[in-house]
């Protein structure tokens, strides 16, 4: 058990930033549903300020968003918390390859394609102990 968790009771706190409000809302009634503790964001700096207070254990992001978009939020986060985890979520992770590889190196990282299915999700947060 990560230090976070157990300041929390032990219950993963998971923070969900997508311009996409009811993608947002589906994967958070979905993932409070399997018992986790969850936040949402509809961009990169309100998921910032929401990170601030939240401390969660995984954030879920979706890469392309308008201003900040989830790369650059992770990394205004890892100003904080270098160790923060991360799944990664777009339509095209192509177009973002290289500094996703990157990623995968120094942290860690999962990585989502939309549409995924809720095993994927679960596949990944399972691997980031959470």
């Amino acid at each position: 058990m990560t230090a976070s968790r157990a300041e929390h009771n032990g219950i993963p706190k998971i923070l969900i930033v997508d311009d996409n409000q009811d993608l947002g809302f589906l994967l958070q009634l979905m993932l409070e549903d399997e018992g986790y503790e969850v936040r949402f964001a509809k961009d990169g700096s309100e998921g910032y300020l929401v990170y601030l207070l939240f401390s969660p254990d995984v954030v879920i992001t979706d890469i392309q968003m308008p201003g900040k978009n989830g790369l650059q939020l992770m990394e205004t986060i890892r100003i904080h918390n270098p160790r923060a985890r991360a799944i990664y979520m777009s339509g095209d992770l192509s177009e973002y390859w290289l500094p996703l590889e990157e990623e995968r190196k120094r942290y860690q990282v999962g990585l989502l394609e939309k549409p995924f299915s809720k095993v994927d999700l679960m596949k990944l947060l399972s691997e980031a102990a959470v």
